[in-house]
């Protein structure tokens, strides 16, 4: 990356400056060893995707960086759920499941999850932010631009993106944290697409600009103004969730039932 571009990166996801890292649907049973997509989960490791988004979140948590888990999940009864596409049909047919308080639901190693850490669950739908409390979070955060990492590059990462420009976000992806099926597709849909709405970047610099922060003096995460049309109210705690835990000012809590730890 040219210096200039480093600089503006820097300064876009400066810890003091409304930044959140969004991981999506890191959980066991899509990229754990038990998946119910084995390929899916293959590529995730075989690339280094899954072993950077630990180490983007573990380095969230040193430079006092919001962290977001997005996990999908489904009712034993499937009630709720969605069965307008194949893939939705398909997927209630796997034989791994990923049903409410399972396993499968839990945060894959070896990411962390931290106590200050929002795990937010969705029911329904293919975007982890279209139809969830993920933006009302992000903006009572303050967050202006939002870190997109995970899986899949095939279907969930690209809707989490489109959705967070469309809502007035700043989009950055480090494409070594991001996997798809098959294993060329995800450069590909980075080159041709995501590359046309976000900043494309590596996990390398993102870390580097988290070492050597521009600026600092922030006191929450994600400090600072709203993103388009939010009031950036740090602290604010979504429906009913505790405040930020202690030694961590300007984070929401978790919000009622859909927001939780893993």
């Amino acid at each position: 990356m040219e210096q200039r571009a480093r600089e503006r990166l820097g300064e876009r996801i400066r810890p003091d400056g409304g930044v959140v890292l969004l991981t999506v649907e890191c959980q066991q049973g899509v990229v754990g060893p038990e998946s119910a997509l084995p390929e899916l989960a293959a590529a995730a490791r075989a690339s280094g995707a899954l072993r950077n988004v630990a180490r983007l979140v573990a380095a969230a948590h040193e430079a006092d960086v919001q962290v977001v888990h997005a996990v999908a999940e489904r009712r034993p009864d499937g009630r709720g759920a969605n069965s307008n596409a194949r893939l939705f049909r398909a997927a209630a047919r796997l034989p791994v499941q990923q049903h409410s308080g399972s396993t499968a639901v839990r945060i894959a190693e070896p990411i962390e999850v931290a106590e200050e850490d929002l795990v937010v669950r969705r029911l329904h739908g293919l975007s982890p932010l279209a139809g969830t409390d993920v933006d009302p979070l992000l903006r009572n955060l303050g967050c202006r631009t939002l870190i997109v990492t995970g899986v899949s590059a095939n279907v969930a990462v690209p809707n989490a993106v489109f959705d967070a420009v469309n809502l007035g976000y700043t989009v950055v992806v480090p494409g070594d944290a991001i996997a798809g099926v098959p294993a060329d597709y995800t450069p590909a849909m980075i080159r041709h697409t995501l590359a046309l709405v976000a900043t494309i970047t590596t996990t390398d610099e993102i870390l580097a600009c988290w070492k050597f922060p521009r600026r600092s003096g922030g006191t929450g995460s994600a400090s600072g103004g709203g993103t388009a049309g939010g009031t950036g109210s740090t602290g604010s705690t979504g429906s009913s969730g505790k405040a930020g835990s202690a030694g961590r000012p300007g984070k929401a809590g978790n919000a009622g039932g859909a927001v939780s730890r893993s």
